[in-house]
């Protein structure tokens, strides 16, 4: 079997990778310097656009660290087919398509919490929400707790952490095939996290605390040995955290200025 010449392609990759997700978190440390954390509301009064913007900036920084394993294997497959002559399609097409399934869930979390938003502010629950939103974003965090011990959690989490048998068990050649890989990848890794996502609504979008953990977690998950430990680990800790905000709903730190005063 002829050897794949990837040392530079596979370094090229890695680096832009590496600064793509820097340069995301650099964005999202800007922004949140900029006070946008401090914000009214599940969006912090974004427009749709410019809150998809800071989605998939989002998405960098938090997803490719634990996604680059997978974009690597998916270019040494293709380098290999290169080498012999076969069709070879660039490793940006399979990337685009897996970013545009995290941003499809990104408009779809922004017309819910839009919704949630325009709930709380007009209808005759208004004030009973609005009372009770710190109790609801606990019993969030309970559910992503719960979602984690869940048979679909583990079944995308262990698809997620085999990158050679995903590809080459789903491969397709072309354009077409590729982005359809990307897109299949997509669903599983949406499958595997999405819950770990719509957790920050309640703690904050632009909490930076709580986007670094969920990034370390993500990336201990689908890249560690002990990765399904950790994700074991972590849902008691969300059922936990999240039984605390139910009864004390102080805890949670977007409650905090906005608890009545007893």
């Amino acid at each position: 079997m002829a050897a794949y010449p990837m040392p530079r392609e596979r370094t090229l990759i890695l680096a832009s990778l590496l600064v793509l997700a820097l340069a995301g978190w650099a964005l999202l440390l800007w922004q949140a310097a900029m006070g946008a954390e401090h914000q009214m509301g599940l969006t912090m009064g974004l427009s749709a656009p410019l809150f998809l913007a800071t989605w998939v900036v989002m998405m960098v920084a938090m997803m490719f660290p634990a996604a680059a394993p997978m974009i690597l294997v998916f270019a040494r497959i293709s380098a290999g087919r290169r080498q012999r002559g076969q069709a070879f399609v660039p490793t940006w097409v399979f990337v685009g398509a897996y970013l545009l399934v995290w941003t499809l869930f990104g408009a779809l979390a922004y017309g819910l919490a839009t919704g949630a938003q325009a709930l709380a502010e007009h209808s005759a629950w208004a004030p009973w929400l609005l009372e009770h939103a710190p109790r609801l974003g606990g019993a969030v965090l309970v559910l992503a707790g719960l979602y984690q011990l869940s048979p679909l959690k583990r079944a995308c989490l262990a698809r997620c952490r085999s990158p050679l048998d995903f590809l080459l068990g789903s491969w397709r050649d072309g354009y077409a095939g590729a982005f359809r890989l990307g897109l299949e990848h997509g669903a599983y890794c949406l499958g595997c996290c999405w819950l770990l996502f719509v957790i920050l609504f309640p703690l904050g979008v632009m909490n930076v605390a709580a986007m670094a953990l969920l990034t370390l977690l993500i990336f201990a998950e689908k890249s560690l040995p002990l990765g399904e430990r950790v994700s074991q680990l972590a849902a008691l800790v969300l059922i936990g955290y999240g039984v605390l905000v139910v009864l004390v709903p102080a805890a949670l730190p977007t409650a905090l200025p906005h608890e009545p005063a007893m």
